[in-house]
């Protein structure tokens, strides 16, 4: 269920900027070769290929037909849900990498918490961004951590800011794989049920970069 939704988001994508090209090209003909664009128009009308379901061949739509199928992506609950909670999410991370230049030992894992940080204040401002244009409401400061897998407890932070050198290091790998699985979750369900492409892209962004980072973090566990 999950690929084919993708799947049918990723042709929605395709299909919506398909259809830009095409309004922007006639426009552009329209301006540039007067009578000729218009007759060429009207001899053929303009048309979209677009990619067709798994398993089928693609088509090729009018434009009318190409605006119908690229469908609406206005953002529903899950899409909300999903940023208000990465922000938190995020932000978490961005703490817990804070904690490192001053107590880690490791230079391997002083640099991938630099990385993390450079990669996630960014990430933070653009959710933030998105909430404002479409009128969600920004988190509240504070600790409600429900529904947010992956989330260090007050407890467990108390234990890292306590800890230095190795031991630092350990317990920082151990809680930030654990923190980027619970983001690879939150962004699998976004993808899942969410509407928004731009949320799409966001959440396919985490999927695929903390992917990364958590097998990078396993092997200096190792």
């Amino acid at each position: 269920m999950l690929i084919y939704r993708q799947a049918a988001k990723v042709r929605r994508s395709v299909v919506a900027a398909a259809v830009t090209a095409v309004a922007l090209s006639l426009g552009a003909c329209e301006a540039g070769d007067g009578d000729t664009a218009t007759n060429t128009k009207a001899d053929r009308g303009p048309s979209v290929v677009a990619p067709g379901k798994p398993g089928e061949p693609a088509q090729t739509l009018s434009v009318e037909e190409a605006t119908k199928a690229a469908g609406d992506d206005t953002p529903n609950s899950a899409d909300f849900r999903y940023v208000q909670q990465m922000i938190q999410h995020h932000a978490q991370a961005v703490e817990l990498t804070g904690l490192v230049p001053s107590r880690a030992s490791s230079g391997a894992v002083k640099r991938l918490a630099e990385r993390i940080s450079a990669a996630q204040k960014p990430e933070i401002g653009a959710m933030e961004g998105w909430l404002t244009h479409h009128g969600g409401r920004k988190p509240q400061s504070g600790h409600d951590h429900a529904g947010m897998p992956g989330m260090a407890t007050q407890a467990q932070l108390q234990q890292l800011r306590a800890a230095k050198g190795k031991a630092f290091d350990e317990l920082f790998l151990k809680l930030m794989i654990t923190h980027h699985q619970g983001a690879v979750t939150m962004a699998t369900e976004a993808l899942s049920e969410g509407n928004n492409v731009q949320v799409e892209e966001m959440a396919g962004d985490v999927v695929a970069q903390q992917t990364v980072e958590i097998d990078r973090m396993r092997a200096l566990s190792s």
